[in-house]
């Protein structure tokens, strides 16, 4: 399930350092020189479009190769597990843009040149996390392009019964309501600043315990959906909630960082001043991408089991980013 991947993406920040050197072995002949072929008369030139190993991801993905291909590219994708796989290919030239979140993506690039225990740079505040963002992966040889509106961030969401019953539409009317809860999470939402910690200091939501499911686990929804938890932690593009008779609940008073989705590229290969064409196609994809668009491309791969290539190319079809 995808929705799975979205609190490891926070917490990878802390393994960067140490995973780089097995992302540097890991990586070595894994055909990520073969760029292109995903289409487009290619006389501007190949570049390979990376995604890592969640439905999101993937989707995104062949939505950046689709406008890439669109304006004259041979734009192709390839998939690797995860970030720290990624992330030095795309430094080196390997994989020239990748489709990423700013805040999870700032505090990577953060524990990396500062290290794991570094004062966050990342908060809710969208332009103040892309602009230090923007600073630590200059650097690197990447260009961050603006973010848009579509986001995927931790959640939190109850049954529409609940939500009915006590009168919630936000979490801090769930900490008005003075109801006890219990929250299905990973077990590090004991420590989390955004997950317990946050819920009681932010909300004043009186939280009992943590029930270790996972975050946005079928097993998690369950959970709630039976009534042995209150709450769940799940992200803001989840496309399942509706199986289970959830709902979510806003974040009034921002807790969660600004994880809006934005494309990084490979400053040599894509992100110069001599690239200008890869940015006009990526920007008016992010411009248009909503997190209600989001959600419905996963929920098409998640349950209706469409490739995720299929559900991009009807996507930029219907929004006419492609012919």
């Amino acid at each position: 399930m995808r929705t799975s991947h979205t609190f490891p993406r926070a917490l990878a920040a802390a393994g960067a350092v140490a995973a780089l050197a097995l992302s540097l072995s890991a990586c070595g002949g894994d055909g990520l020189e073969e760029k292109g072929g995903g289409g487009g008369s290619g006389g501007k030139g190949k570049l390979v479009v990376g995604s890592a190993g969640f439905t999101e991801s993937e989707i995104l993905a062949e939505l950046y190769a689709g406008v890439l291909s669109g304006a004259g590219y041979s734009a192709g994708v390839k998939k690797v597990k995860n970030r720290e796989l990624y992330a030095p290919e795309l430094e080196k030239g390997r994989i020239d843009v990748v489709p990423e979140y700013a805040a999870t993506l700032a505090e990577f690039l953060n524990a990396k040149k500062n290290g794991p225990k570094a004062e966050p740079v990342a908060s809710s505040d969208r332009d103040a996390t892309v602009a230090a963002l923007k600073k630590l992966a200059a650097p690197r040889g990447l260009t961050v392009l603006p973010a848009g509106d579509a986001v995927d961030q931790n959640a939190f969401a109850v049954t529409k019964a609940y939500a009915k019953k006590h009168g919630l539409k936000t979490l801090s009317d769930l900490g008005a309501s003075k109801e006890k809860v219990t929250v299905a999470a990973g077990d590090e939402c004991e420590t989390r600043p955004f997950c317990r910690p946050g819920l009681e200091k932010t909300y004043g939501i009186d939280v009992t315990g943590i029930d270790p499911k996972g975050v946005g686990t079928t097993q998690s929804k369950q959970a709630v959906k039976d009534g042995k938890d209150q709450l769940v932690l799940t992200t803001t593009t989840d496309a399942t909630l509706d199986q289970f008779g959830l709902v979510l609940l806003k974040d009034d008073k921002k807790l969660q960082n600004a994880d809006n989705v934005l494309p990084v590229l490979n400053t040599e290969d894509a992100g110069g001043a001599k690239h200008k064409a890869v940015a006009a196609a990526l920007n008016k994809l992010t411009r248009t991408l909503t997190t209600e668009d989001l959600t419905d491309l996963n929920r098409k791969v998640d349950q209706e089991r469409q490739k995720p290539k299929d559900v991009a190319g009807d996507y930029l079809k219907d929004k006419g980013l492609t012919d």
